[in-house]
């Protein structure tokens, strides 16, 4: 009931906002059809793979348009134990995904904006080989899928703003 009435007032609020001038991201004109021009190019490998299919998800990418962007990657991850038992064997682990980008111009090359996001995601190490493999796997697929929101926000703030005319 209290997130009916949340809505509600929300959805009362909206008017006002708008008035004030508030618009919300994707509310900005051209973010979306921005977003969905970026072509994405990650390096080989499972975590690029993740990453690039994460990212044509939350960028909503539209094969058929002919790219504005071209985001390029670089990617970094590391593994640290953390729950280490008596007899020295790790139980938990600590994976950190770091996806530094360059967004260019399709056309020109040119560097429009260039960033880097760090995702810590933790999981359990099983004493089972595979279930240890499968807990290992999905962080990563965590881990790429959190980096690819996170770039997509950047981008689509980014987009938003005003730039400069020439």
């Amino acid at each position: 009931m209290t997130s009916i009435r949340t809505l509600l007032v929300l959805c009362a609020a909206a008017p006002a906002l708008a008035a004030c001038g508030f618009t919300p991201l994707y509310g900005s004109p051209g973010v979306s059809s921005a977003l969905s021009a970026v072509t994405v190019s990650t390096p080989q490998g499972r975590i690029g793979q993740l990453l690039r299919e994460h990212l044509d998800d939350e960028l909503a990418r539209n094969a058929d348009a002919s790219p504005l962007y071209r985001l390029n990657l670089a990617l970094g991850e590391q593994r640290y134990p953390r729950g280490v038992r008596v007899d020295n064997v790790a139980t938990r682990y600590e994976y950190v995904l770091v996806a530094a980008y360059s967004l260019n111009d399709a056309k020109t090359g040119a560097v429009a904006k260039t960033g880097r996001v760090r995702v810590e995601i933790t999981y359990d190490s099983a004493d089972q080989p595979y279930a240890s493999v499968a807990a290992q796997q999905d962080a990563e697929d965590r881990a790429a899928g959190e980096a690819a929101r996170r770039i997509q926000l950047e981008l689509a703030t980014w987009l938003a703003q005003p730039k400069p005319k020439t």
